[in-house]
């Protein structure tokens, strides 16, 4: 009979162990988690803040001259404020992105990866005063060339990590390739 009572008190003491050992970790997940949150929300929040300081300080051409051009434009020619708006939510999505790759280490394991994404965003960024301020569109042309090819490569490598980056590469890659056709007509009215 005392052999039985005490397998009862070391069952009540490992299951209080396990209790322990469960709270431990679910305490270290819920750390992991904040953390993951907050990377999650630098990596959103720096390049769309970026994007955004972008715009308001080269959004708009001085006196409009460079966008509202007096020749008949086609009718998909995007309003200027759609023009804007669209690059601030490419901005987030590539962001998105860009941390899915980082969360699962792709950042270490293919160094290109990080290459390619800071180039998008320093293409993407300098797109804007180049296009609008200096009304330079041929040059604007050129950087929205070489910012397709550079989110075509983020798509590459970005899939291979993890292919719900490359997912959300898709639809920023849509946007530059219309960009490119908005300015290429922009370069020919």
């Amino acid at each position: 009979m005392d052999s039985a009572q005490e397998l009862r008190h070391r069952t009540t003491q490992t299951n209080q162990e396990q209790d322990t050992t469960t709270n431990v970790k679910d305490e270290k997940k819920k750390a992991m988690a904040k953390r993951g949150l907050r990377s999650l929300a630098v990596a959103i929040a720096l390049p769309l803040s970026m994007t955004v300081a972008n715009i308001y300080l080269f959004g708009r051409p001085p006196g409009d001259q460079t966008y509202r051009i007096n020749v008949s434009k086609p009718v998909w020619f995007p309003p200027l404020w759609l023009l804007n708006f669209m690059c601030v939510v490419y901005s987030a999505l590539m962001g998105l992105s860009a941390w899915l790759v980082w969360a699962e280490g792709g950042f270490h394991r293919k160094p290109t990866a990080a290459a390619m994404y800071m180039a998008q965003l320093f293409l993407s960024l300098a797109w804007n005063p180049i296009m609008f301020r200096t009304g330079a569109s041929r040059v604007g042309l050129f950087v929205c060339l070489a910012l397709l090819v550079s989110v075509f490569q983020c798509f590459q490598v970005f899939k291979n990590v993890n292919p719900i980056a490359g997912a959300i590469v898709k639809p920023c890659l849509a946007w530059v390739g219309f960009l490119s056709v908005v300015n290429l007509k922009l370069v020919y009215l």
